[in-house]
């Protein structure tokens, strides 16, 4: 098992938030965790995924969202 943890900017998240949800309904994920910070009101998100290509994908799929990071590490 695998955790992705995607974090972004207030303003990349305005701007591309239903990109990045359309994108997370692509894949077998299970949201761990979401997070709006209150002093910058960036968001960081956390998912679990089993397959390793899969969290590849869908990492590389967030990436071409302007603004946002992605790492993930084994759960």
């Amino acid at each position: 098992m695998w955790r992705v943890i995607i974090q972004c900017s207030a303003a990349s998240w305005r701007d591309h938030a239903t990109e990045f949800k359309t994108i997370a309904e692509q894949y077998p994920t299970t949201l761990l965790a979401s997070k709006k910070m209150k002093d910058d009101e960036r968001r960081i998100m956390e998912y679990q995924l089993e397959n390793v290509s899969d969290v590849e994908e869908f990492i590389e799929a967030c990436m071409t969202l302007e603004g946002f990071t992605a790492t993930f590490e084994a759960l």
